[in-house]
């Protein structure tokens, strides 16, 4: 008897990915988002890049349900967000939120709430992401790098087919962007799709598999990682690689 187990399970995948059908975001009468249409099919690590102010945040939280788009759909798993699809997503943000717990409460009290996870395992993410003899310490103690990687780690405690990531390694310690980093790695190889925002432009050569461009809201660029780097198709991109300055 053939085991079609692995064909079903990617299968399975290639049929939810993440779609923007002409999505406008406006604010106080500004917009923020300007008809964005894309589709992502990658597995892997999908990242956002831009500019200070062009959106990449805004366009995160629609994908999450945190915003909704003033016109177009925002689709995962083939639907629109909505508690069953948020269910199959986690988030962590720039600055870590931490509960006024324990490293190893913060991640018991989502275990908890979400019957996810025993804590056995909770101990072993902690050991993942280097914080396993840190567990009765109080969380808003850590260092910033610690927080983070605890962040990461509660997140992954809901078992996400889908991570979006706002610039978690922004302003870190090299030890914990290191950790993060070879985190996210493992992941991608166990196909948990992940979305990441970042600035750094070698991180995004080091993890992405494709990257999305925005600028003043509006798409610029969509391309496979290799392609944006080596033959981007959008004079912005090129003026962003090259380390110019973007109006």
């Amino acid at each position: 008897m053939v085991d079609n187990s692995s064909k079903k399970s990617a299968f399975q995948y290639e049929l939810l990915p993440i779609e923007f059908r002409s999505i406008s975001f406006h604010k106080f009468g500004t917009c923020l988002i300007d008809k964005i249409s894309l589709t992502i099919k990658s597995k892997g690590i999908t990242i956002i890049l831009g500019p200070n102010g062009a959106g990449k945040s805004i366009l995160m939280r629609l994908l999450h349900g945190l915003d909704f788009p003033s016109s177009g759909r925002v689709l995962f798993r083939g639907k629109s967000t909505n508690d069953t699809i948020k269910s199959k997503q986690a988030m962590v943000f720039q600055n870590a939120i931490l509960l006024r717990r324990t490293v190893m409460e913060n991640l018991s009290f989502v275990a908890n709430l979400q019957k996810a996870r025993k804590t056995l395992q909770l101990r072993e993410l902690l050991e993942e992401v280097g914080l396993g003899e840190k567990k009765y310490i109080q969380a808003r103690q850590l260092s910033g790098g610690e927080k983070q990687r605890l962040s990461l780690a509660r997140a992954l405690v809901l078992q996400p087919e889908l991570l979006l990531l706002d610039e978690p390694t922004a302003s870190l310690d090299p030890y914990s962007v290191q950790m993060i980093e070879t985190l996210l790695i493992k992941l991608r190889k166990k196909n948990t799709k992940i979305v990441f925002i970042t600035h750094d432009l070698n991180q995004a050569r080091r993890l992405a598999e494709d990257i999305i461009f925005i600028h003043k809201g509006k798409l610029e660029a969509f391309q496979p990682a290799q392609i944006f780097f080596e033959n981007p198709d959008s004079e912005f991109v090129k003026a962003f690689i090259e380390g110019k300055l973007i109006f």
